[in-house]
Order: structure tokens, then C-alpha cells, then sequence
């Protein structure tokens, strides 16, 4: 059975393989019935094994009973031994289905906890940039990992509740051969039991709720947090974001909780039930017993189911709760997994040639071929956004939308607040479709981008941004994640990139593991890594933003120097402000509000155009102080400078 992570295929398959249905999303409960519909028959043949192990429970009183009555009461020494050997049987048989049940519910289990991950994975990697417009980052973390888990927690209690249901149903024909009171009232206990505690599961789900909504703020504050946490140094905003933690650690701390109050309330509801129907049935048994109506071995019988009937009720109250988990965990994972990418593929698409010119239309940048054009820009946003529109991203102008309410509301206002949220969400997807199905305003050798298909684009036309990240494996992956470089052509991309000292620092080399986000790393150690990545593309046209910001001088002259000889005669694209890149630069082009004002050389700009004179004269300030300062401490670190 060690074929973990299970395959899924849905959203989208790479292989020959045919896809899994992709998820039901028209409601939290229609998607809990497709991950249940996905394991039927694992969960049908978990549940058998159940009702299998608790044979001993559920057929144990009633032989107990029949070897008092026949082999101790009557004197038959052989009925009591021919009992005794069946009891033995029936416990046997639960002893090793009991193995087996485990065996298999903890497979269902992994099956749903890792199929939910590996849908979020690939529902991530099919909307890339485009996710982040549409769902929080922590509500995207919460789905894979604590969600996940309630997945997997529901089909084990589904499975069991089948089992203990069977076992019930059995217990209750029993009883019911033998005194129709008793029996009459074993069969009702547990629906009216369960019934009665089902007004306390309304607030329950409510205060889960509230706490999945919380504890996915906290998330996505600790992501941005240690995203940004040497920039946060850097200006002083440790406290002020450390303080937002503790504010938002605290509130979610209350959540919890309170939805441990209520499940405490909950449980405590079930074993009070479960008691007052137990004390019900030995008085109504020992009262039939005085009358004659039942025997000694019968009242042990009763007394027996009755103890274990106290399982079943608790079981159903357990499938209750996680049941309401598992619909709030199922509202969240219905928000990311209902998203589709805004993307269409032409239905002529024409191929891009990436030998020629590139036009923006909204800035009035033309990139000639073949060149290193330096896009200079007093605000970085507006250069930035640039270098979106020409590797044709959606830009990052909205706020993603929660799954869940931030308060406990209740009734018409929860659902309006619902309904309010999904008519957000959709008013965001059906305008992210409108900008990327129209014109896009990017040309490529006078062929509009929309005009190819999205695969085409990024092979042709490769962007590095700023926030490019580096993922847990080896450095050779980090590099090279697709495996198609040479030993030679990975170490020539490390060096333009000047990240050798990654390399020795690595005791295994390139087999030398890197942590998530490159968390060992320095912040200049990781951009120049991302930089080499981009470099060992060799894509047509090379779109770099910001590429040095996290480096020091000397450095960022060599990387400057490097990129300019390696790609030489190749289409590349830098947005910086930094001189050291400007003195390599073949063209360099000035940005006032988005839009191109001014173009040339360096050298011809920074003589005759004030606004770019005033735009790079603070810079080349920096960088002197930056060069004085390696002087005086050749042996000092990377600094991190805030561009």
C-alpha cells in the first residue's frame, strides 16, 4: 500500500494518464461528498472491517448472557465451554480485523489529507500569479495543512460511523428479540441523544468559523512578516509588526478558545446523555428481572449493550462535530478551488518571434532587439508594472478575498456576508477575464501577446521580479529546476551572477540543500541565486526588475558587467536606477508616470535632461557612500539597501 502521495489529475494533467474529475465547488457539502465519492470503496471496506472489529462488542453480551443462563444457571458444563470457545472466536475475528480496520483508515485518510495538498499544488501552479488577486495567502496555506487534515479525519469517521451504525442496528435486533422495551428503547436512544445536542453544533460551527478565519489572518501576517523581515530591519518596523502579531496571535488565541468551550460543551452533553441512558436502562432491566420477565443472563445482556451503547452515541456525537469542521474547512477550500485562470487560449494562436522588437502601447517603450535596455524610474511601482505587462501578468491591483467572516454572524447576516464575498469574488475573476482575454497592448515583432498562446509567451519572454522565490531542495534544482543544463553551463550562470560563494559555502556542492525561501541564505546570497536561475534560461528576452537591490556596490558592478557580456547580441531588459548598470546599458529609457519621456545613452541623458539627471544624482550618491564604506571594511557583509 505505499503508493503515496495518491495521483491526482484534477484541474489540469501533464500526463497520458486520465484526469480526476475536477472537485464539486457549487457548495461546501457537494465538495465533501466528491472527496467522500473519491474513496466509496475504501471507506465502504473500512467501514465493513469496523463493524468486523466491534464484533466482540456487539455479539460479546449476548453470548456472555447465553453461557450464564445455559452453562452456569442450567449446569451444563458443555454449553458453558461451547460459549466460552465461540467468545473466543468472536474476539479473535475483532482482534484482527481491528489491525486491518486501522490499517485501512489510516490509508483513507493519507489518501484525502494528500490529494487535498496535491490539489492545492497544482490549483496553485494553474493559477500562478493570479491567486494571490483571488484568496489570501493564509487561507491558501490553511487548505493544504490544517484542512487537509479535517478531509482526512472525515473519511475516518465516516467509516466508523458506518461501522458503529451496523453494530447498532445489530445490538438493537437483539435486544429487541428479547424485550421490546428495552430493545424499543436502545433503537431511539441515539437519534434523540444526538437530536438533542444538535442546537449546540449551530454555535459550534460559528466559532470554528471564526477561528479557521483568524488563525488564516495570522498566517498570512507571518508570511508577509518573514517575507519582509530584513526590510523591516532595515527601516525599524519590528516592534510595529511584532506588536500586529501579538494583536492578531491573541485574537485567534480567543477564537480557539472559544470553540474549545463549545466543544468541550458539546462532548460533555454527549457523556451526560450517554449516562442518563445508561442508569435508564439498568433500572428498566432490573425492574423486568424482579417481575420475571427477563433473566440473569439477559439483565447481563442489557447491562452489557448498555455500557456499549455509550461508544455508538459518542461516535455519532464525534461525526457531528467533525462534520461541522469539515463543512467549515470545506467553505474555505471551495473558495480556492473554484477559481479558474482568467486566461484563453487564441483559437488561431500565432508563434512569437523572440528575435524581435518588443512594443508597450501604455508606456510608449519600444525594446530594439539584441540590446540591454535600462529602464530608469523615480517610483519603482510604475517600472515595475511595466515589466508585468511585458511577460504579460495581471497586475497586482486588488485585495484578496477571505472565505470566511471575520465575526461570528449570525442567521440572514452570515449569509448575506457570504453571498457578499462570492459576488466579490466573481466581480475580480470577471474582470481579471475581460483584461486577459482583450488586446493586451504588448507587442512582439508587431504580433499582440493575446494573439499567442500563454505557453509561447513565457518561452519567449522571461520576467525576474523582486518577488521571485527560491524553494527547499538542492542548489543544482535551485539553479536548474528543469534539469536540461550542463555541469559547465550552471557553474557559467552562477559566476555571471557572482553567487560562486553559494556554492562554496555548500559542503555537498550542488547537491548542497537549500531551505524553504532560501531561508539560509543571505538576502543578497538568495537574489543572486534567483538571478542565476533566470540567467541559465537563455530566454529570448530577458526581463530583470530590480535584480541587484540587495547587493553592495562591487558587487552589483560585477553582476552589471557579467550580464551585459553574457547576453550580448540577446534582447535584455533591466529596471534599475542603480549607474552601475547604466554605464553597460545600450539604451537607457526614463519613465515619468508610466509613460516614456525621455531615451538614449546614459552619458547623453545624464548631460542633457534634468528629470533624469535629478532621478540617478541621489543614486550614484549612495553608491559612492556604498564604495567608501567597502574601503574602510573590505571584509563587510552585503547590505541590504531599501531601492
Amino acid at each position: 500500500m505505499q503508493d503515496y502521495p495518491p495521483r491526482i489529475a484534477t484541474f489540469y494533467t501533464g500526463s497520458d494518464d486520465a484526469p480526476t474529475p475536477d472537485p464539486d465547488t457549487r457548495s461546501p457539502l457537494a465538495f465533501l461528498r466528491w472527496v467522500l465519492g473519491q474513496q466509496k470503496a475504501l471507506i465502504a471496506l473500512s467501514a465493513l472491517c469496523y463493524a468486523l472489529w466491534f464484533l466482540p462488542m456487539t455479539l460479546g453480551p449476548w453470548i456472555f448472557g447465553r453461557a450464564v443462563d445455559q452453562g452456569i444457571v442450567g449446569g451444563s458444563e458443555s454449553a458453558l465451554l461451547g460459549w466460552a470457545g465461540l467468545l473466543l472466536a468472536v474476539v479473535v475475528v475483532g482482534g484482527v480485523f481491528g489491525i486491518v480496520s486501522h490499517t485501512l483508515v489510516v490509508r483513507s485518510w493519507l489518501v484525502a489529507l494528500y490529494g487535498t495538498l496535491e490539489m492545492v499544488t497544482r490549483k496553485v501552479a494553474q493559477m500562478g500569479h493570479v491567486l494571490p488577486r483571488r484568496a489570501p495567502t493564509g487561507e491558501v496555506l490553511s487548505v493544504a495543512s490544517s484542512d487537509s487534515d479535517e478531509f482526512g479525519a472525515l473519511t475516518e469517521i465516516v467509516a466508523r460511523t458506518l461501522g458503529q451504525v451496523a453494530s447498532y442496528l445489530t445490538v438493537a435486533f437483539i435486544v429487541l428479540t428479547m424485550s421490546w422495551q428495552l430493545g424499543l428503547l436502545t433503537l431511539v436512544a441515539a437519534p434523540l441523544l444526538v437530536g438533542a445536542a444538535l442546537p449546540l453544533l449551530r454555535p459550534l460551527h460559528r466559532r470554528q468559523q471564526l477561528e479557521r478565519s483568524r488563525t488564516s489572518d495570522l498566517t498570512s501576517l507571518a508570511t508577509d512578516i518573514v517575507a519582509g523581515l530584513r526590510i523591516l530591519r532595515g527601516i525599524g518596523g519590528e516592534q510595529t509588526f511584532g506588536a500586529n502579531y501579538d494583536r492578531q496571535s491573541q485574537s485567534a488565541r480567543q477564537a480557539g478558545v472559544a470553540a474549545g468551550i463549545w466543544q468541550a460543551v458539546v462532548e460533555a452533553v454527549g457523556v451526560l446523555l450517554s449516562g442518563i441512558f445508561l442508569v435508564a436502562l439498568v433500572w428498566l432491566g432490573t425492574r423486568q428481572v424482579r417481575a420475571g420477565e427477563l433473566s440473569v443472563g439477559e439483565l447481563i445482556t442489557f447491562l452489557g449493550y448498555g455500557l456499549f451503547m455509550v461508544g455508538p452515541i459518542r461516535t455519532f456525537f464525534e461525526f457531528a462535530q467533525k462534520g461541522v469542521r469539515s463543512l467549515v474547512s470545506a467553505r474555505k477550500a471551495t473558495a480556492i478551488f473554484d477559481q479558474r485562470p482568467p486566461w484563453r487560449e487564441p483559437s488561431k494562436p500565432v508563434a512569437l518571434d523572440g528575435t524581435a522588437a518588443l512594443h508597450d502601447t501604455a508606456s510608449g517603450l519600444t525594446v530594439e532587439p539584441g540590446v540591454l535596455t535600462v529602464v530608469v524610474s523615480a517610483v519603482p511601482e510604475q517600472s515595475a508594472a511595466l515589466a508585468d505587462r511585458l511577460g504579460r501578468y495581471l497586475p497586482a491591483d486588488t485585495e484578496p478575498v477571505p472565505a470566511v467572516e471575520d465575526a461570528g454572524t449570525k442567521g440572514r447576516a452570515a449569509r448575506r456576508s457570504r453571498a457578499e464575498r462570492a459576488a466579490e469574488r466573481a466581480r475580480i475573476a470577471a474582470r481579471d477575464e475581460e483584461r486577459a482575454t482583450r488586446e493586451w497592448g504588448v507587442t512582439l515583432g508587431g504580433v499582440d501577446l493575446s494573439r499567442a498562446t500563454l505557453d509561447d509567451v513565457r518561452r519567449q519572454v522571461l520576467v525576474s521580479d523582486t518577488t521571485s522565490q527560491l524553494f527547499a531542495g538542492t542548489l543544482q534544482d535551485a539553479v536548474d529546476p528543469h534539469g536540461r543544463l550542463t555541469r559547465e553551463q550552471a557553474e557559467h550562470a552562477l559566476r555571471v551572477a557572482n553567487a560562486e560563494d553559494v556554492y562554496d559555502a555548500l559542503p555537498e556542492g550542488w547537491q548542497g540543500q537549500l531551505d524553504e525561501r532560501g531561508r539560509g541564505l543571505s538576502g543578497g546570497q538568495r537574489q543572486r541565486v534567483v538571478l542565476a536561475r533566470a540567467l541559465a534560461t537563455d530566454a529570448p528576452i530577458l526581463v530583470l526588475v530590480e535584480p541587484t537591490s540587495a547587493v553592495d556596490a562591487h558587487t552589483e558592478a560585477r553582476i552589471a558587467e557579467r550580464v551585459a557580456e553574457t547576453r550580448r547580441g540577446r534582447t535584455t531588459v533591466v529596471t534599475t536606477v542603480s549607474p552601475l548598470w547604466l554605464h553597460h546599458a545600450d539604451r537607457v529609457v526614463l519613465l515619468h508616470d508610466g509613460t516614456v519621456v525621455a531615451e538614449g545613452t546614459h552619458a547623453d541623458l545624464l548631460a542633457g535632461h534634468d528629470g533624469y539627471r535629478r532621478v540617478v544624482a541621489r543614486e550614484m550618491d549612495d553608491e559612492l557612500d556604498d564604495q567608501m564604506d567597502h574601503q574602510l571594511d573590505p571584509q563587510m557583509d552585503e547590505e541590504e539597501p531599501v531601492r
